[in-house]
């Protein structure tokens, strides 16, 4: 059983999600051709961890790059970026940032959004993270934030999105979506959208759910417009298990918002933006990895019976 990432709550914190005394724990110092690692989403693999991770190069090119780590902290990113392979064996670089990733069925998936054409969600595995495989645009412009869920839902692959437009968007709702084949995506539902406070402009899914009896756990983010532009916080929400689309509790207070000087001061200030979430089953335990001001990647945590708690205690 590899051992996620995991620091104890500090002594007289009282917040339901803390960070770790590490941050930030990657930086672009990883990458010789990196302005910014940010936005980054890891799964365990083999003895330990792999990712794929934005990276942001000197040219401001929006990248993804491959990386592993033994113990979840240190990594060690490929100077190269990610290039897919298509059906026909031919390669091409890719242009896409805000990657998740997932273990499902006998392969990783990564979604991420792909920004060739205008930005929208797009799909690539691989079994190894060494070669990966083009599956090619699940929706068309304009549109991010894709999330796969982790299993079928109805025997139908289901994912997560926010339908956008081509620049900043200032609006945002989720939508849950479903496919027969990973190719071909419709049922399009409406999830949820914004509320008041930290989550009036736009909201996000975040990292892949997690499945509890209380229901399919999203972490996801929320956007503010305040008189010093946009705050991204994160919050978390209790999905039906089988209506995904269904919100059973919602939370009103964020769970984590930049306070830290590494999450208000980057080359977007005041930004939590997390994109994947580790959770040890035994222990409870959850790692949540996050981006900070568009520059930096960090890890928070929580137990997974005290967020869920917490979720169903503080719901609009």
């Amino acid at each position: 059983m590899i051992q996620i990432p995991w620091e104890e709550r500090p002594a007289g914190n009282r917040e339901i999600v803390w960070r770790s005394a590490k941050n930030p724990i990657i930086t672009r110092e990883v990458v010789p051709c990196a302005n910014s690692v940010l936005n980054s989403a890891v799964v365990p693999f083999g003895d330990g961890f792999a990712g794929v991770f934005r990276v942001d190069n000197k040219a401001r090119q929006l990248r993804l790059h491959s990386g592993k780590s033994a113990d979840g902290f240190t990594w060690e990113l490929s100077e190269e970026p990610l290039s897919l392979i298509r059906a026909d064996g031919s390669r091409h670089l890719v242009r896409g940032y805000d990657p998740r990733v997932l273990f499902l069925e006998d392969r990783y998936y990564i979604v991420y959004c792909n920004c060739e054409d205008g930005p929208t969600v797009a799909v690539a595995y691989t079994f190894d993270f060494q070669d990966f495989y083009d599956v090619g645009n699940a929706f068309l412009p304009f549109n991010r934030n894709g999330v796969l869920f982790p299993r079928k839902i109805g025997g139908k692959y289901a994912m997560l999105s926010r339908p956008s437009d081509n620049g900043h968007t200032a609006f945002g709702d989720i939508y849950y979506s479903e496919s027969p084949d990973m190719v071909h995506w419709g049922c399009h539902r409406h999830v949820m959208g914004t509320a008041g406070g930290w989550q009036e402009l736009k909201v996000g899914a975040g990292p892949v759910p997690i499945e509890t009896d209380e229901g399919w756990l999203m972490i996801y983010h929320g956007v503010l417009l305040s008189c010093n532009g946009y705050t991204y916080s994160a919050g978390a929400a209790l999905l039906d298990l089988e209506k995904p689309w269904e919100v059973r509790y919602r939370t009103e207070p964020y769970i984590l918002a930049p306070q830290e000087l590494y999450e208000c001061v980057g080359d977007v200030p005041n930004v939590v933006f997390p994109c994947a979430a580790l959770c040890d089953r035994e222990t409870g335990r959850i790692a949540i990895y996050y981006g900070a001001a568009d520059t930096v990647v960090c890890l928070a945590y929580t137990y997974l019976d005290e967020l869920i708690a917490f979720v169903k205690e503080n719901a609009m």
